[in-house]
């Protein structure tokens, strides 16, 4: 399982999960809901409490991924298989351009 703070500007929005049989949520904070009910991160997925599901990575985070040569260096340098759209996006995006940013969220193996 792979996890991420998804922020807009400074502020958490919300929490975005690959899970370990590759199926894609992305929740709202609890806050962000409250204190912010209008400020949707995109028109398909408005704010709400109720958690977003798919089996693929939403087109608005994918869409946050570099592409072309840009892709091919973050590619080439981190060392991540292009069709990993979710490394890619915990790699590539935590200071990408406009209001949107992604944190991942290191999760410590339990023994």
């Amino acid at each position: 399982m792979r996890q991420a703070e998804i922020f807009y500007k400074d502020i958490v929005a919300g929490l975005l999960t690959e899970t370990d049989d590759g199926e894609y949520i992305f929740k709202y904070d609890e806050e962000y809901v409250e204190k912010y009910p209008d400020q949707f991160l995109t028109f398909t997925m408005p704010v709400q409490k109720k958690e977003y599901v798919d089996k693929r990575l939403f087109q608005f985070f994918d869409g946050l991924i570099p592409e072309g040569w840009l892709l091919n260096i973050a590619s080439t340098n981190w060392k991540i298989n292009k069709n990993d759209r979710m490394g890619l996006l915990m790699a590539c995006c935590e200071n990408c351009i406009g209001a949107v940013s992604v944190k991942p969220i290191t999760l410590l193996d339990e023994e």
